[in-house]
């Protein structure tokens, strides 16, 4: 492994439309352990690429030394993509398979390198990731998103890569693989780059960066140091701005005092001059030089304005990326006392293993966190009570309207614009006040207006989110399947705010631990292949 970094000088990035996604940035990278965090939507994603090598800047340059391993956000398997594509070793293993039936060619050779051993551990890698009963030529499409993110990762160590660069990895892992990359990840001595929202794996990292609208932005140490940090200068540059504010005021109210005082004394001037007996040549020269005078001061006054205008502007633009996130609960009819839905003797239709069938009474408030591993069925769960599927055997009753957030999205039409999927789900709602609501979700007027299809995944997420909780028929039961996946940080607290404030029945399936913690729920319901256990939060 030779000695990794990475660079860029004065890069900028322009979107296809023509709007700039961001502009003259400098960063370099080393071996420390580096976070990238911001908003969705600002380009982390983008950046990422341009780093990786994988997107070339409109302007500016990236530097590189040594080789860089790229593992996108979404891994995506084609229809010819198998198990070694996804772990990207299909060329290396497809040029070893034509030596060894006899091939002589110098690139097969070059391809292969020093990795004559590539197909063992391609099968150790398999096992690993809980797939070493399939061969390296099973088709990658029939995977499900954890299978195919755990085998992509896995395929980020084989890489022999001097740098890695990761987005989003932990999204779609359970609770005992994402423990398996922290170690991972602890044991890496090449560069490496986590694009993420995830707390858990922000407490890893040795400095984190942020990218805003205004740049880039570098913080030394983990999450909390980042967030300490973050919070005591919005905190300085909102007192800065204040006070630049409050000597505007001060200015303003001494220009007015001093307007008052002049059209006072000129009027007193006048009823004077009426008055006296003097020439009227020495009445116009004294009325002259008075105004001049309060000419003279007041356009002092006016520069001093201006120079606090411009202070003020200054002032506001030292503020970091502020604007406050919010979402606001349904409020459903109260039902505390009520049965809001019930499984009698179910069975899962996927998922079922040996586990013995399950019998819960929801109530109307009752707030519920399911974990598990993935393929427990957890999702399945939510499938059910939300109608979509049926019981392999059982009885499913719920009675109330329910609201379930998928986790793969996949009810949004990607031709579809925000503030169109919103207004399908609610049709009588004023389109001003759902423009409103997802500019509260950190979704401005240009991307309510862009197709979902070319939208982050987390721009997606929150329209998503949107169409659940502003249904035109409020929910009085939320079920919510990985909610927490690619939102940013800003829009996590306020998704935990809003979700503490919700009086209804609350179900959330989730594998992130501070997430659901800060929900205030009140029972657990952990899947496993051969029992459910419901306890206690």
């Amino acid at each position: 492994m030779v000695d990794s970094s990475l660079a860029l000088q004065g890069v900028s990035f322009s979107l296809p439309d023509g709007r700039t996604l961001f502009s003259h940035l400098d960063i370099v990278l080393d071996r420390q352990p580096t976070a990238l965090v911001g908003r969705n939507g600002v380009g982390k994603s983008v950046l990422a690429r341009i780093l990786a090598g994988q997107l070339s800047p409109t302007s500016g340059r990236r530097l590189a030394s040594g080789v860089v391993h790229y593992l996108p956000q979404q891994i995506h398997a084609g229809a010819g993509d198998n198990l070694a594509s996804v772990a990207g070793v299909r060329t290396v293993l497809d040029a070893l398979t034509r030596i060894e039936h006899g091939s002589v060619d110098e690139a097969d050779f070059e391809r292969v390198g020093e990795r004559w051993n590539i197909r063992q551990q391609l099968q150790e890698l398999l096992r690993d990731v809980g797939l070493g009963e399939r061969s390296p030529e099973y088709p990658a499409d029939a995977l499900s998103g954890g299978e195919l993110t755990r085998l992509a990762l896995a395929g980020a160590w084989l890489a022999q890569a001097d740098f890695l660069i990761l987005d989003e990895p932990s999204n779609h892992l359970d609770r005992r693989q994402r423990q398996a990359l922290w170690r991972q990840l602890r044991q890496w001595s090449g560069g490496l780059l986590v694009v993420s929202h995830d707390r858990e794996l922000l407490g890893q990292m040795q400095r984190i960066i942020e990218l805003s609208p205004g740049g880039l932005r570098s913080y030394g140490g983990d999450y909390r140091f980042y967030r300490q940090l973050r919070d005591q200068e919005r905190a300085q540059a909102v007192a800065g701005l204040e006070r630049v504010k409050q000597q505007r005021r001060h200015s303003e109210q001494q220009l007015q005092a001093l307007q008052d005082r002049q059209r006072r004394q000129q009027s007193h001037a006048n009823r004077q001059a009426r008055q006296a007996n003097q020439a009227p040549i020495l009445l116009g020269g004294a009325r002259q030089r008075s105004e001049q005078t309060a000419g003279r001061q007041q356009r002092l006054q006016l520069q001093q304005r201006e120079q606090l205008d411009l202070a003020v502007r200054e002032a506001a633009r030292q503020l970091p990326d502020t604007v406050e996130l919010a979402l606001f609960a349904p409020q459903p009819a109260s039902a505390a006392q009520r049965h809001v839905a019930e499984l009698e003797q179910v069975v899962l239709a996927y998922g079922q293993g040996a586990r013995p069938p399950l019998d819960l009474v929801l109530r109307g408030c009752q707030r519920i966190g399911v974990t598990g591993a993935n393929g427990s069925g957890k999702s399945s769960l939510l499938k059910l009570l939300a109608g979509d599927v049926a019981p392999a055997s059982g009885q499913c009753r719920v009675q109330v309207a329910c609201r379930r957030l998928d986790q793969q999205l996949a009810e949004l039409d990607p031709l579809l614009t925000p503030l169109q999927a919103l207004q399908a789900a609610n049709p009588p709602a004023d389109p001003a006040l759902l423009r409103g609501r997802l500019s509260l979700l950190g979704l401005p007027a240009a991307t309510v207006e862009t197709p979902l299809g070319r939208l982050s995944g987390g721009e997606r997420l929150k329209t998503a989110m949107a169409c659940v909780l502003y249904a035109e028929q409020t929910p009085q039961l939320l079920l919510l399947d990985e909610p927490s996946n690619h939102l940013d940080l800003d829009a996590l607290e306020a998704l935990e705010q809003m979700l503490r404030q919700y009086p209804g029945a609350l179900m959330v399936v989730s594998h992130d631990a501070v997430f659901l913690d800060q929900l205030a729920l009140d029972t657990r319901l952990h899947l496993e292949v051969d029992q459910w256990q419901l306890s206690p939060w």
